[in-house]
């Protein structure tokens, strides 16, 4: 019986089949928003020229940013600002980021209701960089 227990245990607490690969990851953001980032979309769009904003503050891009990220602040983000960054092409991809992946969920949300059809949230700065 007590093997019995012990390896329900064990399986319980083992990882699954599936890895972060598989899909991306989903989380209740404290606003009330899911959050959907895929870091590893994310970087294979930048390898490939994507275009990418960091959603975060000035203070904290400054403090570091991705070489090829333009700061764009969700506090003031204006859907304009990314379209010149695209030349109009709303069909470009687009990767947005910020500290842990809630702000750029919100750009994400906001350049997808102006049309843009092709935007990762790639989650977090510390998701991004390759140190």
């Amino acid at each position: 019986m007590k093997r019995a227990l012990l390896l329900l245990a064990i399986a319980a607490c083992s990882k699954s089949s599936s890895t972060a690969t598989d899909k991306p990851a989903e989380a209740p953001h404290a606003t009330g928003v899911t959050v959907k980032k895929d870091p590893a979309q994310a970087k294979q769009l930048i390898a490939q020229g994507a275009t990418v904003v960091d959603v975060r503050t000035p203070d904290e891009f400054s403090g570091g940013h991705l070489p090829q990220a333009t700061n764009v602040p969700i506090q003031s983000f204006d859907v304009t600002a990314v379209d010149k960054l695209v030349g109009g092409d709303k069909s470009k991809p687009v990767v947005v980021y910020c500290a842990r992946g809630g702000r750029a969920q919100k750009a994400k949300d906001q350049l997808e209701a102006a049309g843009y059809t092709d935007v990762v949230n790639g989650g977090g700065y510390d998701d991004l960089r390759s140190d």
